[in-house]
């Protein structure tokens, strides 16, 4: 008994509409096209993507765009936090003070003679019982508590009832104390202080010069001016933070970039020769890499600032390339030696030599491309690593030294003000930390999007 299956030409159209359908749905993508899209779907890596390349725009066209000289000193904003108040009056040049209007004063004890501002603070006070040695003068910027801590020290002795204060004054509130010295020099025990609040002031002349005033404008005492913008504050000699942590970006990245690119250039080749020869050459090429992880980086970059001529306090940004590309390699010569070895007994490759192939067009044309993702994963990888070294050593003075900038060199600088003006540590230390996080994220993305397991799981 015989079955004929008959199918009209409608079933047929179905069928072959079907087959549309599932080849339209699965279209053939490549390799770099799947890694892409696979990519694109872990978010913590795209976003780390668009960071990186956010940080490029900050150090290429960041400069073009905030075109502020980072050397350039604004004496009137020393250590100033961003959004600071940049509001100023115009006074007259200042003319040494000696005393004369104290005797005049009707308020006894200690006080407050003239206009007390950011140019000058002039005291005068009451002579006090027992004070047979003179006077010792303090400043602080907290207010006077039981303890006494009156602060720093601005005069050890002085002979007068009167002085006038010139020392780094800000517009700030200070609070200023005068103690009387015994015939032994000893204080006594009563202290009198008092409270000011200084209001920023600038010359006329100062201001034409900086040019917060017009060339054409007839300016009068007493006019208010607004200083220069910094979005970011000044560090302690008054330098635009974000001016320098522009350029700085760019010594930093510079080296984070092109001695990742050139040891790991340098690992691939090493480690595909290695690799592809195999045997006792093999075993040979590996001790010596092993040889090279012991030695002591932080010995050699010593030793190459000496050779160079290098100084304290002078910059040794290229010691630190060579050091970085002479002793960093082995570990990605190691990673790319055991996919070469593992490539080298696929069939292709196998074919590839009976067909005549020679072995530089083996490992160029095959090998080393079938190793790409591997070695794009240990690049990005390397980056962060490099840009931490360089942050380190800088910030130990053995980097990129003042007044070249640097994050690093920059964390060195403001971790001695970090008490009392955060902002010069904070913003370069962030900076590093964004840099950092974002290549190791993107790292661990592309290595899970260029695994190939990964997509035969799916």
């Amino acid at each position: 008994m015989t079955n004929d299956i008959r199918l009209s030409s409608r079933d047929l159209e179905h069928i072959a509409q079907e087959r549309v359908v599932e080849t339209l749905s699965r279209p053939s993508l490549s390799y770099w096209q799947d890694a892409w899209i696979r990519l694109k779907g872990n978010r913590r890596a795209l976003i780390s993507l668009y960071i990186v390349i956010a940080l490029l725009a900050f150090t290429l066209i960041g400069p073009l765009l905030w075109s502020v000289d980072p050397s350039v000193q604004d004496l009137d904003q020393i250590s100033q936090p961003p959004g600071v108040d940049r509001r100023a009056t115009l006074v007259a040049p200042h003319v040494p003070w000696h005393g004369g209007e104290a005797e005049t004063a009707a308020v006894d004890g200690l006080r407050i003679v003239g206009a007390a501002n950011s140019q000058a603070v002039r005291l005068a006070w009451d002579p006090i019982p027992g004070a047979v040695r003179g006077y010792r003068i303090y400043r602080n910027i907290f207010p006077i508590g039981p303890e006494k801590a009156y602060g720093l020290p601005l005069v050890m002795s002085i002979a007068g009832t009167w002085y006038e204060d010139l020392l780094d004054l800000k517009p700030r509130d200070y609070y200023y104390t005068v103690v009387g010295l015994d015939e032994h020099g000893v204080e006594l025990p009563d202290a009198e202080t008092i409270e000011v609040t200084l209001p920023r002031v600038i010359t006329i002349d100062e201001a034409r010069g900086r040019g917060l005033i017009a060339a054409d404008a007839t300016p009068q005492l007493g006019d208010p001016v607004t200083l220069a913008l910094h979005p970011l504050g000044t560090d302690a000699l008054g330098r635009d933070l974000l001016a320098r942590l522009m350029h700085g970006a760019r010594v930093s990245l510079f080296i984070g970039i092109v001695a990742p690119f050139l040891y790991v250039m340098i690992g691939v080749a090493y480690g595909a020769m290695a690799g592809f020869i195999g045997g006792r050459t093999d075993a040979v090429l590996m001790r010596f890499a092993d040889f090279v992880v012991a030695l002591p980086f932080l010995l050699f970059m010593i030793l190459f600032k000496v050779m160079f001529g290098l100084g304290a306090g002078e910059s040794g940004i290229v010691p630190m390339l060579i050091a970085m590309v002479i002793l960093s390699w082995p570990a990605t010569s190691r990673l790319v030696r055991g996919q070469i070895l593992s490539i080298r007994e696929e069939g292709y490759i196998g074919a590839s030599r009976l067909l005549g192939a020679a072995t530089p067009y083996l490992v160029m044309r095959h090998m080393i491309p079938n190793t790409m993702g591997v070695i794009l994963v240990t690049l990005t990888f390397a980056v962060p690593s490099a840009i931490f070294t360089e942050a380190f050593l800088s910030f130990i003075g053995m980097g990129v030294a003042p007044p070249t900038p640097s994050w690093g060199s920059m964390c060195n600088e403001g971790i001695k003000t970090m008490l009392t003006t955060p902002h010069e540590l904070l913003f370069p230390a962030i900076l590093i930390s964004i840099t950092v996080l974002a290549f190791n994220l993107l790292g661990d993305g592309l290595r899970d999007a260029l695994d190939a397991r990964m997509r035969s799981r799916e």
